[in-house]
C-alpha cells in the first residue's frame, strides 16, 4: 500500500489531522485528548483494514490478468460483495475470459492452418511429382503416339491442378469473411441449367443419362453463381462415382417450411465410416483408389451453410450416392 502516492498524501494528512486534533484535545482537557487518541486510532485501524481488504482483492485480480497473459490452464474467478470494486472484478474477468477465447481460437486458426498447408503441400505435390515423371518419359520417348498420350495426360494434370489451386483459393476467401453473398430470388430450373452447363458435353461422352424432376416456379433466395457452383461440385462429385453409363437424377420438392433439391447418382454409394467425414476438408475417404482431392465437397458445404442452407449425404436406398440441399423459406 506505500507504494501508492495517494496512500502516502493520505496517511500524511491524517496523522496532521490526528496530531492537531489530539493536541487541541489536551488542550481542553485530558479527557478529550484521550478520546481524541481512541477515535483516531480507531478510525485509522479501520481504514488500513477496509483498504487492505480492498488491495487484496485488487492483487487478487491482477493475479488473474497475469494468469491471462501467460497463458496458464486455470483461471480463479472469485467473488466480491456488491460495490464499484465488484462491478470492476466483474467487468476484468469477462474481458479476461474473451481473450482467453479469443486465444484458444487463434491457437486452433494456427494448428488448423498449419494441417492445411501441409494437406496442400501433399495435394499440389501428388500431381506435380506425376507430370515430372509424365516429361522424363516424354524426353525420352522416340513413339509419336505415346509422346501425344503423355502429353494429354500431362494436360489433364493441369486441368486438376488448376482445379485444385482455384478451390483453395475460394475456400480461403470463404474462410476469411471477404465474400459478400447476395440475395436475390433464383428460380430453381434456372439454377440447376446453370450448373448442368459444363457437364451436358461429358455426361453425353460417358453416357450418362440426366433426369430431372423440377416444378417450374419454384424459387429461393441466394447467390445464383455462388449455388451454381456448390451444385456444380455435387455433380462433378456424382459423375465420376456413376462412371460409364450410370444415371444423374435431380430432383426438387418445395413445401411452406422449405425448398429441396436432392442429386442422386447410380454409382456404388458411401462407405459407413465415411458419411460423417464427407464434408470435411480434404477427406478423400477410405477407398485407396479414390481420386479426388477433398475439395469440392467441402467448399460446397461452406457456400451453402453461409446462405443459411443445408446439406446431407446420404445412401440412395436404391442404391447410389444421395445429396439433398435445403432452403429454409
Amino acid at each position: 500500500m506505500l507504494r501508492n502516492r495517494e496512500f502516502r498524501q493520505f496517511a500524511f494528512l491524517f496523522s496532521f489531522m490526528t496530531a492537531a486534533a489530539v493536541t487541541l484535545g489536551f488542550a481542553i482537557n485530558t479527557t478529550a485528548g484521550i478520546l481524541a487518541i481512541t477515535s483516531a486510532a480507531a478510525f485509522g485501524t479501520a481504514f488500513f483494514a477496509f483498504t487492505k481488504a480492498r488491495y487484496k482483492s485488487i492483487a487478487q485480480i491482477a493475479d488473474q490478468i497475469d494468469l491471462v497473459l501467460h497463458n496458464a490452464d486455470h483461471l480463479y474467478i472469485g467473488e466480491s460483495d456488491e460495490g464499484e470494486l465488484s462491478i470492476l472484478h466483474s467487468e476484468i474477468t469477462k474481458m479476461m475470459l474473451r481473450i482467453r477465447e479469443q486465444n484458444n481460437a487463434l491457437k486452433k486458426e494456427k494448428e488448423h492452418l498449419a494441417d492445411s498447408l501441409a494437406d496442400i503441400a501433399h495435394q499440389l505435390r501428388t500431381p506435380l511429382t506425376s507430370a515430372n515423371l509424365i516429361l522424363s518419359l516424354l524426353a525420352n520417348t522416340p513413339d509419336e503416339n505415346e509422346r501425344k498420350a503423355f502429353v494429354r495426360e500431362t494436360e489433364e494434370l493441369l486441368v486438376r491442378m488448376d482445379w485444385l489451386i482455384t478451390s483453395l483459393l475460394k475456400l480461403s476467401r470463404l474462410d476469411a469473411g471477404i465474400v459478400v453473398f447476395q440475395s436475390e430470388q433464383i428460380d430453381v430450373n434456372t439454377l440447376i441449367s446453370a450448373a448442368l452447363r459444363p457437364f451436358l458435353i461429358p455426361m453425353e461422352l460417358h453416357d450418362i443419362p440426366l433426369q430431372i424432376d423440377v416444378p417450374k416456379g419454384i424459387i429461393i433466395q441466394g447467390d445464383s453463381g455462388w449455388l451454381s457452383e456448390a451444385i456444380q461440385n455435387i455433380l462433378k462429385n456424382c459423375m465420376e462415382s456413376a462412371g460409364e453409363n450410370g444415371k444423374i437424377e435431380i430432383v426438387c420438392r418445395s413445401n411452406p417450411l422449405f425448398t429441396e433439391i436432392t442429386i442422386h447418382d447410380s454409382g456404388v454409394g458411401f462407405e459407413k465410416e465415411d458419411l460423417p467425414c464427407l464434408f470435411d476438408r480434404f477427406y478423400r475417404g477410405k477407398n485407396p483408389n479414390a481420386t479426388g482431392y477433398g475439395i469440392g465437397l467441402a467448399l460446397c458445404k461452406t457456400i451453402i451453410t453461409r446462405q443459411g442452407g443445408t446439406i446431407i449425404a446420404k445412401n440412395h436406398p436404391h442404391g447410389g450416392a444421395n445429396f439433398a440441399i435445403r432452403f429454409p423459406k
